[in-house]
Order: C-alpha cells, then structure tokens, then sequence
C-alpha cells in the first residue's frame, strides 16, 4: 500500500478497539455560543494531525473517523500515512472524496525526510515524484515532513546540507502548486555542536528560502525547547520566546500543531503532554497574537495533536470544544 509517514509506521500495529462516540457527545458546535467577543479561532481553520488518532484508523477505518470529526466542528485534516490497517485497502481518490464527502479539507500530510539505508523509502530524499505525486492526488495545499534536519550531524554545516534539501524539495513542491513544510520537535532549538552560540533552528531559517520552504511550528515542543535550551552548553543564558520566532515572519507559518502540556518542572522537558484545554500553555494568547498578524486570522491552520491520548476520539471532541469556546474578550 501507499507510503507510510516517518513516526508513524506504527499506527496499524496499535489496533486499539473504540466505539466511535455518538451525536449524543457534547459536539464542537456547542462551545461556540460561549463567552462573549470574536472567536480566537478563526472559521474554517481547525485541523487535526491523525496521528492522534491513528488507533481508530487502524481499526475503524478513515470513513468513522472522518465522521466523528465532522460531528465534532473540525474543517481539516493533516494526513500521517494513507493506510488504515484492518479496516481494509483504500485508494487515494476514495480518500480524497471521504474527506470531502464529510466536510473536511486535507491541508497537508507529514511523510519522511530520509532514510539512506533503503533506496525505495517513502522519503522525500527517497522518492520525492512519488511524495508529490500523493500529495497531489490528493488535492494538498502543504506536504511537508516532521523529520529533524539530521542527514548529515549537527554542525552548522551539516543543517547547511539539509537546508539545500528542504529547498529542493520546497522548489519542487512549488512546482505543483504546494507548499513543503517542515515540523519541528525540541531538538530543533538546540545549539550546533562545532559552533555552540549557534541555535540550530536560527541555521535552518536563515539557510532555508521563505519562499520555497514553510514551517508547521509544534507549538508544544517549542515551549519544551524553551524550557530545555534557554541555556548553552556553558550555562550561559540564551531565552528565547517560541511566539517571537512566529511574529518576526509569520508567512513562514501557514500552519500549526496545538499541543497542550501540564508545566513540571521535574520532568526533562518540562512540561506532561495533556489534551488540548487541561495544560497551562496560553492558547488563547498565542492565537489571538498570530491573528493580528499581516497574513492575520486567514493566513494559518490550527492542527491539534496529542502524541498518546489516552482515549482519541474524546480527545479531539474536548479539543475542538475547547478552542471553540475561546474568544478575543471575556465576558
């Protein structure tokens, strides 16, 4: 069957069983009508990464799930492999239409960068026609992949190198009327071994073309990063604020992963990944101040994401009630 995203190979192995949640459960819709002032969330922009949710593919197949979205108040979604394990064999055209059929939109999907050790890998490094080819099938606006800019170490130079691979596949994605991206971990924002005043991430902004290669910034992750590397490896200071990197060029972010995490600071990376709404990272700041931005409220997408929700379905229904409810002015 089709190409797999890296990180999610694992999906069809999962196989947890659910029953879908009803019409019954408290939908999206019924969060809007709270509070008073302008939604945060702009219409039409919720998404969600169906990595979250990649039990209930594997087991119920993409039409349930698109289904409970749909109930839910979600308008898109962002593909992590375009298989579905037991619940049977599905072309791309059958995919493209059940996501219309359920008033959804696929905005982008994530697929591999590299892997050296398999010429005939679904990487972009691999066998980027036939990335493009999908994506395009599909009728994507982004492909894009959450791959570090590992290939060739550490250094500076070493993302130097990846640099000039994400702008040949950002050129070639172009081409055909997309837009390649790339999402980051924590790692991301750690500093260059040769050079260690060096942060990584600064490497891959400044080397990459803004008009060929995009971010998708995992929110989450870059507040871990923040708590994890607003030091170097000297223990001298280095902040940094992960919405600062968004403001100073927004139309590098068409889109986003809304990840929540319960702050501890016992825990390596500061922070314990929650559903969206139980954690303390501030979302209703963080997307109104995108809002006000050039591109503003119609310029970006708001992917939520929970790497291991301990139930998904109720997951993304407490997700999307959550930023549903959100608006400019409390009342």
């Amino acid at each position: 069957m089709l190409g797999v995203a890296a990180g999610t190979t694992a999906a069809a192995l999962l196989g947890l069983s659910a029953t879908p949640a009803t019409a019954a459960a408290t939908p999206a819709a019924d969060a809007r009508g709270k509070g008073r002032g302008r939604p945060v969330l702009p219409p039409g922009r919720l998404g969600i990464q169906l990595y979250s949710l990649r039990d209930k593919v594997a087991t119920l197949g993409f039409a349930k799930v698109f289904a409970e979205l749909e109930l839910y108040g979600y308008d898109e979604v962002e593909f992590a492999g375009y298989t579905q394990g037991s619940a049977g064999p599905i072309t791309l055209a059958q995919l493209r239409a059940l996501t219309k059929d359920h008033g959804l939109r696929g905005i982008g999907s994530h697929v591999g960068y590299y892997d050296d050790g398999n010429p005939g890998a679904y990487t972009f490094a691999q066998n980027l026609t036939k990335v493009l080819d999908d994506a395009q099938a599909l009728g994507l606006p982004h492909i894009g992949t959450a791959s570090g800019p590992w290939r060739y170490g550490t250094t500076v130079d070493g993302w130097k190198r990846c640099a000039e691979d994400f702008n040949k596949y950002g050129e070639a994605a172009r081409a055909r009327g997309m837009k390649f991206y790339q999402h980051n971990h924590a790692e991301e924002f750690s500093f260059a071994t040769d050079k260690p005043n060096v942060r990584l991430y600064d490497v891959l902004l400044a080397e990459t073309d803004p008009r060929l290669v995009h971010l998708e910034m995992d929110i989450y992750w870059a507040y871990v990063a923040q708590f994890r590397f607003s030091r170097r490896a000297d223990g001298t200071p280095a902040p940094f604020d992960p919405l600062r990197y968004v403001l100073k060029q927004p139309h590098r972010y068409p889109l986003f992963h809304v990840k929540d995490g319960e702050h501890d600071a016992a825990q390596r990376d500061g922070y314990r990944m929650t559903d969206v709404g139980d954690g303390d990272i501030d979302y209703k700041r963080f997307i109104s101040a995108v809002n006000r931005t050039h591109q503003g409220r119609g310029g970006h997408h708001w992917q939520v994401e929970h790497d291991q929700p301990v139930d998904s379905f109720a997951f993304a229904r407490k997700s999307s009630a959550h930023l549903h409810s959100l608006r400019e002015r409390d009342c």
